[in-house]
């Protein structure tokens, strides 16, 4: 009988800091959502997918039967000297109709449910590899105030972040309204995009615990 392969660990043990920077202890992450094969190309098909539900689309052009004006014959068939037109709102002229120009549409496409999971644990994985990642026990400030805000940020020495916390807090979300390289999401609102996009990611433990629950 062949020897029996170790046992895989199925969590990944993180430092835990409170808003203060200090160590307060330490909790684990499950391997399936923060220790996941980081995919490349998924990565791309989810930022794809949430660019072009967010893209309007509503650029708009006018064909020459749409154009106003342009009913009579400018000038006589033959006799003249100049080419022949027959409407001055053909494509040709300045101020006609425009040739296979873009219509309002929907962008937005559908993605399996399984292919943004599997971003989301890609994205997550990467932050985390990379070092990127803070985990805090809870933020809580005593008021909406934007200096309570970036001290927290220059404490952990965040250039540009993405908090996500548990559940809603209104003193959180608009006390870092004013600053224009953070963003604060629910839990229920992390995506890939927003991710990818801030080179910081801190998460409160509830909203750790909330993520892993949705992606396990």
């Amino acid at each position: 009988m062949g020897e029996a392969e170790p046992a895989v660990a199925d969590k990944i043990k993180v430092d835990v800091y409170n808003q203060n920077r200090e160590k307060v202890g330490e909790t684990e992450l499950p391997v399936s959502v923060f220790g996941a094969p980081i995919k490349t190309h998924i990565l791309h098909q989810v930022v794809v997918w949430q660019e072009a539900c967010h893209r309007r689309g509503t650029a708009s052009t006018k064909t020459r039967g749409e154009v106003r004006g342009g009913g009579a014959k400018p000038w006589r068939q033959k006799g003249l000297g100049r080419a022949r037109h027959g409407s001055i709102r053909s494509p040709l002229w300045v101020g006609g109709g425009v040739v296979f120009g873009p219509k309002p549409r929907d962008y937005s496409f559908n993605l399996p449910k399984k292919v943004r999971k599997a971003g989301l644990r890609c994205a997550l994985s990467l932050k985390l590899k990379e070092n990127r990642l803070f985990i805090i026990d809870k933020i809580q400030l005593d008021e909406i105030k934007t200096k309570k805000f970036k001290e927290i940020c220059d404490r952990f020495e965040l250039d540009k972040a993405l908090f996500i916390i548990g559940e809603k807090d209104e003193k959180v979300e608009k006390s870092a309204r004013n600053l224009p390289t953070v963003k604060v999401l629910r839990a229920e609102g992390i995506n890939v995009r927003d991710i990818l996009r801030f080179n910081w990611l801190v998460m409160d433990l509830k909203a750790v615990e909330r993520v892993s629950e949705a992606l396990q």
